[in-house]
C-alpha cells in the first residue's frame, strides 16, 4: 500500500477526476460520497448565508460527460458499460450521462481506496437501483455489505404516492477484511433493568449460575447466599446498547442549526460521524471527492482522521 501524496486537510478546487487520478493508488482508508443524484433541479445557497455563491446542477445530457469515456469502459470494465446501457433503454440519455460520470469516477475510488478500506455512497431513489448495479460491476458483487437506509421526517405529502421520507447509502468494501468497529444504540430496558440491578440469575448445561454487570450492586450477603445455592459467578461486560442495523433515523438539518451553513443539500454532521466511526480508525485518511460544505472533513477532524 501506498502512502498519500497529499496532506491531510487538503482540498482541491475542481472537478475531481483529474484530482484522483493524480492521487497514488491504495492510499485512502475511507472514501464518502454525496454526488449529484440525478434529481433534474438545480441548487443554489440562498443570499446571506454562510454558503452564498454555491450552486450546482443536477440536470444531465450527454453535452455533460466525454463520450470517450463511455467507450473507454467497454473495454475498462464491461459490466458497468452494460448497466450504463441497459440504464438508457430504461431510463433515457439522461440516466446515461449521469452513470458515465460515476462510472469513471467511481473506478479512480476504487484504484485510490486500500484493500482494507471502505466506501459509502450516498443516494436517494432517484438513481440508487441504477448505482447499486453499477457498484457491483466496479466493486464486485462480494464487496457489497449494505444499503443503508437514512430514515427522516416529513410533514407534507400532496402527490399521489407514500411520503419519500429516505436516502439510501450504499456501503460497498474494498477486500474481504475492511475495517469496520461495530456501533451500538441505546439500552434496550432488558439491558437498563440488567444495569439497574446489577446481576442476572440463570443456568447453562444445567448448572445455576449468576452473571455480574456492576459488583458496586452487589452485597456481600448478595454473594454467600449465591455460593450457599451452589451458583457459579461470572463477571460480564456491561451491556452496550443493540447493534446498529442499517436503518438509521436520524433527523434532517432544520433551518435554524448550528451547524447549517446555507448549502442547499447539506447533510448532519451525526450521520458522517458514524461513518466515519464505523469504517475507520484514529489516525485513517478520509476521502470526499463531492466535498459540498465539508461535513465529511469536518467529522474526519473530530474524530483524529
Amino acid at each position: 500500500m501506498a502512502t498519500a501524496n497529499f496532506a491531510s486537510a487538503t482540498i482541491w478546487a475542481g472537478d475531481n477526476l483529474p484530482v484522483m487520478r493524480g492521487v497514488n493508488s491504495a492510499c485512502v482508508d475511507l472514501i464518502y460520497l454525496d454526488p449529484p443524484f440525478n434529481s433534474n433541479r438545480n441548487y443554489e445557497a440562498p443570499i446571506g448565508s454562510k454558503a452564498a455563491g454555491a450552486a450546482f446542477k443536477d440536470a444531465w445530457t450527454l453535452d455533460d460527460v466525454d463520450v470517450c469515456e463511455h467507450g473507454e469502459l467497454a473495454d475498462r470494465n464491461p459490466a458497468a458499460y452494460a448497466v450504463i446501457e441497459a440504464a438508457r433503454q430504461a431510463h433515457g440519455k439522461g440516466m446515461q450521462s449521469y452513470l458515465i460520470f460515476m462510472a469513471v469516477r467511481l473506478l479512480e475510488m476504487r484504484r485510490v481506496l486500500k484493500p482494507s478500506g471502505s466506501i459509502y455512497l450516498h443516494c436517494d431513489p432517484t438513481a440508487s437501483h441504477y448505482l447499486k448495479l453499477l457498484m457491483d460491476g466496479i466493486f464486485g458483487k462480494n464487496s457489497f455489505r449494505n444499503e443503508i437506509i437514512w430514515s427522516y421526517e416529513k410533514w407534507t405529502n400532496t402527490a399521489r404516492y407514500f411520503q419519500r421520507n429516505h436516502d439510501i447509502i450504499l456501503f460497498y468494501a474494498n477486500g474481504e477484511n475492511n475495517t469496520f468497529n461495530k456501533l451500538y444504540g441505546e439500552l434496550t430496558d432488558r439491558q437498563k433493568t440488567l444495569l439497574r440491578v446489577g446481576y442476572n440469575l440463570g443456568s447453562s448445561s444445567g448448572k445455576k449460575i449468576v452473571r455480574i454487570y456492576n459488583k458496586d450492586k452487589i452485597t456481600q450477603d448478595q454473594f454467600a447466599k449465591w455460593e450457599s445455592e451452589g451458583r457459579s459467578i461470572y463477571d460480564v461486560t456491561p451491556p452496550r446498547g443493540k447493534a446498529l442495523s442499517a436503518v438509521w433515523q436520524m433527523p434532517v438539518l432544520n433551518g435554524q442549526a448550528k451547524e447549517r451553513t446555507g448549502y442547499p443539500t447539506q447533510k448532519p454532521l451525526a450521520l458522517l460521524d458514524r461513518i466515519i466511526k464505523a469504517s475507520s480508525n484514529p489516525g485513517d485518511m478520509v476521502l470526499d471527492p463531492f466535498c459540498g460544505c465539508a461535513t465529511a472533513l469536518v467529522a474526519a477532524r473530530h474524530q483524529n482522521r
